[in-house]
């Protein structure tokens, strides 16, 4: 870049601080620490849950609801902060709550300075993001690429990046998840559609859209395989294709 232009992309990147309150810088941020995942993050599992711990924490509280634009269902002081809780009920085409019950849920601790140091994932979400390709799938993220306006991280899947696990069978996950809204036919897979509605106090005028959260679970008719699970939480898209992470083609369609 020529000398002559810094000036006007320092200005640029100033302004553009002033109108995110530099969410993307931080997310940037974050995404270098990702290229010493151990030195800056730990993932453990407990009780069935998935947590992904944050060393030296970036994020704020606020960045997460700048870019949903949706309040946590529950937020609550601790000791050393507060914890937001994003709760997901899953709901009929009509958008009523389906008996029993069936939901998960999200829930970030942030420290007295407001920035995130836990995220933790509920079990039955680890029914449809088993705790290894969670991990590897957030590992991968250091050579992501930041979508401002889909407010997404695209990442590429490396070598190093992939696992040898098993994938969620078809009958366990339907077991936990009860009976999909739809099933689309593709051939050698076929995907179900479920519906889940967060439960939120406060959604920004426009956006009532994003509280409704389309996951749709694509399986391998012929080994009953969960091979992708795709879904938009509180605005922000996540996309897992588990055939991308199998060492050596293993499950591949």
């Amino acid at each position: 870049m020529k000398p002559s232009r810094w000036p006007a992309c320092l200005l640029l990147l100033l302004l553009s601080c002033l109108l995110t309150g530099c969410v993307y810088w931080r997310l940037y941020q974050t995404k270098l620490q990702m290229e010493e995942f151990d030195r800056y993050f730990h993932i453990e599992t407990d009780a069935g849950n998935f947590i992904w711990r944050f060393k030296d924490p970036l994020l704020y509280s606020d960045d997460f609801t700048t870019l949903a634009r949706l309040e946590p269902s529950v937020s609550r002081p601790l000791p050393t902060g507060k914890l937001n809780v994003y709760r997901f009920r899953k709901v009929d085409g009509l958008g009523q709550l389906i008996k029993p019950p069936v939901e998960f849920s999200f829930e970030l601790s942030f420290n007295h300075e407001n920035r995130l140091t836990s995220w933790l994932f509920s079990p039955i979400f680890m029914q449809i993001a088993p705790p290894e390709f969670l991990e590897a799938s957030i590992r991968s993220l250091a050579g992501a690429k930041i979508n401002e306006a889909a407010h997404q991280l695209k990442a590429t899947i490396s070598e190093q990046d992939k696992i040898d696990a098993d994938f969620p069978k078809k009958a366990a996950v339907l077991k936990r998840m009860g009976e999909p809204l739809g099933i689309d036919d593709e051939g050698d897979l076929e995907i179900y559609s479920y519906h889940f509605m967060l439960e939120t106090p406060k959604i920004d005028k426009g956006y009532e859209s994003r509280a409704l959260t389309v996951v749709k679970l694509t399986f391998n008719k012929s080994t009953q395989e969960l091979v992708k699970m795709a879904g938009r939480f509180a605005g922000l898209k996540l996309s897992i294709d588990y055939r991308k992470f199998a060492k050596d083609g293993k499950h591949a369609v």
